[in-house]
């Protein structure tokens, strides 16, 4: 049997972790089995449709480089499937469920069961819920609603006892009493667009999807698509309901724990390879040792043997490791292209970089592939090589251990050593500025301090000493000049 998954998002919101989880793990088990990777459109929720949402989907698949077998087109070409194009299909299969006796048409209004629930709710009722009025009416009733107008939605009639079974690959057998099932679930709603449960099941079906791969919050769905599965007579798919993504605090990944969004990780400057690597491994584990996989890899090795059940936890401080490696394998040149948007963004450097501004980036990055990891850190680690930068407030020039009148002599000493940035290597100066502390008195550190904030703006910064002799001694000298002069203008 040929292996056929899909990834079937709503529109209503931006790619977030646990969808783009989704996806991934779906195209990398369609890949390994050699197999075909759906993508489908639920956007019959037209009232929460986001076009957006919709944009992002696409570009965050694009970003990941993920491409999808096939769409309604003639060849499969283009695509994907859009439901809100297929309502007449759902229409079709609703009604003979109709004919079958396994659905029926409700003609209760929004206001009835508004009403119905909020008397339940007075008596706390133990039954909350649609009362099935219209279940067991007769044709004649029927009759006379339609022939009144009334606007009917088709519900599903859900066993009044019993228990609804289904597998799953990770959970084992997931048993539901029916009586537990929301009582009679809409299929088709007034406006004869279908609920989620109705288009996804035919869906599923008449796209011959063989594996169904979906967080385990689907998994109160199950009960309800395996009867629809039942009432249709077809098959059901394989079940794999993934692991829940959590913060470290064990909640559910959300917003309180940082980015959860697609985009906000693109903004902050992730690489696509490297999110995809760690999400990748989000549940889903080769060996207790193997940590790092490129697309191709996970396309080879990806199977549901090695899905994990236990919930997966989203660690910002591993993916920022893992980024860091990432942005050190690129080749200078396209670490060069990723960073420049980021600059301009940031008006660290002109749009496009000058002359001036290419050949200074071109220099410092072997300064700054070490140090970074997140393209966004690029401007604050390197604004000083491309412009002036304010004098730095007096306070932040005083080391911890020192007083100002200690800080204007260390400064005044390391303008002397750096006098001879031109002649001197870095190994030589740094062994000018240690033999100086020395003689001083002083930790390197604090003699090094004042000057980095005077010649960087900052605390931190790429190398030292091999940022000045990037920047030059004319404007170390300068920078360390007006830094004394704040000192000294200090009561």
């Amino acid at each position: 049997m040929s292996v056929r998954v899909r990834y079937a998002p709503s529109p209503t919101g931006l790619q977030h972790i646990g969808g783009v989880r989704t996806a991934l793990f779906n195209y990398f088990f369609a890949r390994s089995q050699g197999g075909d990777f759906i993508l489908r459109i639920e956007d019959t929720d037209r009232e929460r449709y986001n076009k957006e949402a919709l944009d992002d989907l696409y570009e965050t698949l694009r970003w990941f480089n993920i491409t999808w077998d096939e769409g309604p087109e003639a060849g499969g070409s283009c695509g994907p499937y859009i439901q809100s194009e297929r309502v007449e299909i759902y229409q079709e299969h609703a009604r003979s469920l109709v004919d079958s006796g396994r659905a029926y048409p409700c003609y209760c209004t929004s206001e009835r069961l508004a009403e119905l629930r909020k008397q339940q709710e007075k008596e706390k009722s133990s039954y909350v819920g649609y009362d099935r009025r219209c279940r067991d009416l007769d044709e004649a009733q029927r009759r006379e609603y339609e022939q009144q107008g009334c606007p009917s939605v088709i519900r599903l009639k859900v066993p009044l006892e019993g228990k609804t079974v289904f597998s799953d690959v990770l959970m084992g057998e997931i048993k539901r009493k029916n009586s537990d099932i929301s009582p009679d679930p809409v299929l088709l709603k007034s406006d004869g667009h279908p609920t989620y449960h109705l288009a996804n099941v035919v869906d599923d079906h008449l796209m011959h999807i063989t594996h169904i791969m979906r967080a385990q919050e689907w998994i109160p769905s199950g009960a309800v698509h395996m009867l629809l599965y039942q009432a249709f007579g077809w098959d059901p798919p394989v079940f794999c309901h993934l692991p829940m993504v959590m913060g470290k605090d064990g909640q559910k990944l959300s917003k309180r724990h940082g980015s959860t969004a697609l985009r906000e990780f693109r903004q902050e400057g992730y690489l696509p390879e490297a999110l995809m690597n760690y999400i990748s491994l989000l549940g889903w584990s080769y060996d207790d040792k193997r940590e790092f996989f490129t697309k191709e890899d996970l396309e080879q090795l990806f199977s549901l043997e090695k899905l994990n059940k236990a919930p997966a936890v989203f660690d910002y401080k591993k993916l920022l490791w893992f980024n860091g490696q990432y942005i050190r394998q690129r080749p200078d040149e396209e670490l060069k292209e990723m960073l420049i948007p980021f600059l301009i963004k940031d008006e660290a450097v002109s749009s496009p970089p000058n002359q001036e501004e290419m050949q200074m980036l071109n220099q410092a990055m072997p300064l700054i592939k070490e140090r970074l990891h997140l393209l966004k850190e690029i401007s604050g680690m390197t604004r000083f090589f491309f412009q002036d930068i304010p004098v730095p407030p007096a306070e932040e020039l005083i080391p911890k251990r020192l007083d100002k009148a200690s800080s204007v002599r260390l400064l005044k000493t390391a303008r002397e050593i750096l006098t001879e940035t031109d002649e001197k290597s870095t190994e030589q100066l740094e062994e000018s500025f240690r033999h100086t502390a020395e003689e001083q008195g002083v930790k390197l550190g604090d003699l090094l301090m004042p000057v980095r904030i005077a010649v960087t703006g900052s605390k931190a910064s790429p190398p030292l000493l091999e940022s000045i002799k990037l920047l030059g001694k004319e404007k170390t000298l300068l920078r360390l000049d007006a830094a004394i002069h704040e000192l000294e203008s200090k009561e």
